[in-house]
């Protein structure tokens, strides 16, 4: 019974560090609404400012190894590729997002690199 204790404290204590460091697309800014480029963590991200209170990410990519980790190359319904947060639910999309202007998780996208069985944070239109 001791074990079963030390480790469920130690699991405790991982997902309470996953937590507070964020996953490696929070930590680079991916998908966090912005003004202007400066406003993104990780250099290359631009803010896309055609989406709803901007998006930090990056427009032209032509595969996913384009993207900074967390995220991968999309087309997107206006015809254009641009690196996507990608996700498991909504909330993940939103971490760095108000909640005027919230992504949505879709599986309905079209990952240029062919990727299968993984959603996409989709912004709104701006």
């Amino acid at each position: 019974m001791k074990q079963f204790g030390r480790m469920f404290v130690f699991l405790w204590m991982m997902a309470l560090g996953v937590l507070a460091c964020g996953t490696p697309a929070d930590k680079a800014g991916v998908g966090a609404s912005c003004k202007q480029d400066t406003d993104c963590k990780q250099e290359g991200q631009k803010c896309l400012t055609q989406f709803k209170q901007g998006y930090c990410g990056i427009a032209n990519c032509t595969k996913s190894a384009d993207c900074p980790q967390g995220s991968a190359c999309i087309t997107h319904t206006d015809a254009k590729n641009y690196c996507f947060r990608i996700c498991a639910d909504k909330p993940e999309c939103n971490v760095n997002r108000p909640t005027d202007a919230e992504s949505n998780c879709s599986a309905n996208v079209t990952f240029v690199s062919g990727e299968k069985g993984i959603k996409a944070c989709i912004p709104p239109a701006g």
